[in-house]
């Protein structure tokens, strides 16, 4: 599951070519930035048909990108959890806040895993924007959807608190304080991070949690890979993959090595004859 993807429509067509019964749902939070954890639902409709009516089935699910995000969701849900011997992670993420952290300013880690990029504080924006719908004032949502817009020198006059909380944020630039201004949001805002952060419901998957993301991915950090091994380490059964051929869910413009290549292809081969298995 991931936003309307060609590549990910030919790569249904061919599963099902070859016998596979496949379902890719729309997920609409994906196609407007607005996702919320019943965006979850249609997955779990998808879960339900594929694996029958009395949920015999064996059904696996491919996340990619953000859109692991309602497929963790999903797998993890007890209505259809015993009816997922699979989900696959491509390039998909854990928290909700560390997606924030890597956009507003760049940096992202995990234990002694740390790395720091260009911010691209636009992606911040846009997700903040097309969720004010969460603030109470609707002064605070008219003001901060002009400035959103079109950032001026300063900040809109007239903001309640919990819209000066949105706004810092949003020009912070520090690591350090991410957290610290993710507790002064609104608890409509910091509800939805937490709801929407896959670490969360990991740890109940009863499928196994294949992850793969490349080392070099410019749109989720690998170290979101690593922390959902992490919360999935009491699970048997979760493999995971750092590879240096990817980029982030197409093949990388890097050229490593022929030992890496091959060893990077072997592990995807690997995890792909998992998740084919259990479908």
């Amino acid at each position: 599951m991931g936003k309307d993807d060609p590549r990910l429509a030919q790569a249904a067509r061919l599963l099902a070519r070859v016998g596979f019964r496949v379902a890719v749902p729309t997920i609409p939070g994906l196609t407007r930035l607005r996702l919320r954890p019943e965006d979850a639902e249609p997955v779990v409709a998808a879960i339900r048909s594929l694996a029958g009516e009395k949920g015999s089935g064996q059904v696996s699910v491919l996340g990619v990108s953000v859109g692991a995000g309602p497929a963790l969701l999903a797998a993890a849900d007890s209505r259809v959890s015993d009816r997922v011997g699979a989900v696959l992670s491509l390039g998909g993420y854990a928290s909700a806040v560390e997606l924030l952290r890597y956009f507003l300013t760049g940096a992202y880690s995990y234990g002694r895993v740390s790395g720091r990029v260009s911010p691209r504080p636009e992606a911040a924006r846009l997700f903040l924007r097309e969720n004010l719908d969460l603030l109470e004032r609707a002064e605070d949502r008219r003001a901060l959807d002009a400035w959103l817009a079109g950032p001026g020198p300063g900040a809109p006059a007239a903001l309640s608190p919990e819209g000066m909380a949105v706004l810092t944020l949003v020009e912070n630039r520090d690591p350090a304080r991410v957290d610290a201004l993710v507790r002064k949001l609104p608890p409509g805002l910091q509800d939805l991070l937490a709801r929407l952060s896959p670490e969360q419901v990991v740890p109940r998957l009863s499928a196994r949690l294949l992850l793969v993301h490349g080392r070099g991915d410019p749109a989720v950090p690998f170290t979101e890979s690593l922390r959902l091994a992490a919360a999935a380490a009491p699970k048997p059964g979760t493999r995971l993959a750092i590879v240096a051929m990817l980029s982030h869910v197409e093949a990388g413009e890097g050229r490593p090595g022929w030992g890496e290549t091959l060893s990077g292809l072997w592990r995807l081969w690997s995890l792909f004859l998992v998740f084919l298995a259990t479908s």
